[in-house]
């Protein structure tokens, strides 16, 4: 998984989701905008970050190991148990 690029600027935020409150367009493989990054930070628990676009992978997300989201990047997110996570974005 990249890192962010240290030249984009932080511009919103999601609100806090919990693996029953995580809408189905997450659950569901989706792409972010091009030129957008997003950032999953995970509070508690575990979530699943499934990539699809090359080069394709899955990451266990938790409080210490956030995901990147590229842009226009197919991806979408499980949770494994109870989670709380918001996303970030940056451009």
């Amino acid at each position: 998984m990249k890192a962010l690029p240290s030249t984009v600027e932080f511009y919103r935020r999601t609100p806090e989701f919990t693996e029953v409150t995580v809408p189905d367009g997450l659950r569901k493989s989706h792409r972010s905008r091009a030129g957008v990054w997003g950032r999953i930070v995970v509070l508690e628990g575990r979530l699943l970050y499934r990539i699809h676009a090359p080069p394709a992978g899955e990451f266990r997300l938790d409080p210490d190991n956030p995901g990147v989201i590229e842009p226009a990047a197919e991806h979408e997110v499980e949770p494994l148990g109870q989670v709380r996570f918001f996303v970030e974005f940056y451009r």
